[in-house]
């Protein structure tokens, strides 16, 4: 069951990082860190996925979000709601 836990903290660091750099940007990486506690090379990798998927940009004074940002925390928003009824209804089963 690894793999689910690692990827919920893989979503969680995504959401704190990104409302992170809404509300302060642009941050740089150590800045971001310091704010956050999530380590360097965490933040490094998060940033670098993030980026990939168009959500953040970098910029010569650091990370801003792009217009992708509403978009994508829209859609995190309804696809934890749905994990959340299925877990619901799986605890049922269970109980």
């Amino acid at each position: 069951m690894g793999s689910i836990d690692e990827e919920f903290e893989l979503l969680e660091r995504h959401i704190n990082i990104l409302r992170t750099v809404h509300g302060n940007q642009p941050i740089g990486l150590i800045r971001l860190s310091e704010m956050t506690g999530i380590p360097k090379h965490r933040i490094r990798y998060s940033l670098k996925l993030l980026e990939q998927e168009g959500i953040i940009m970098a910029t010569p004074d650091g990370a801003t979000v792009t217009d992708k940002y509403d978009e994508f925390m829209e859609s995190t928003r309804e696809y934890v709601n749905s994990l959340y009824s299925r877990v619901e209804s799986l605890k049922a089963v269970l109980d």
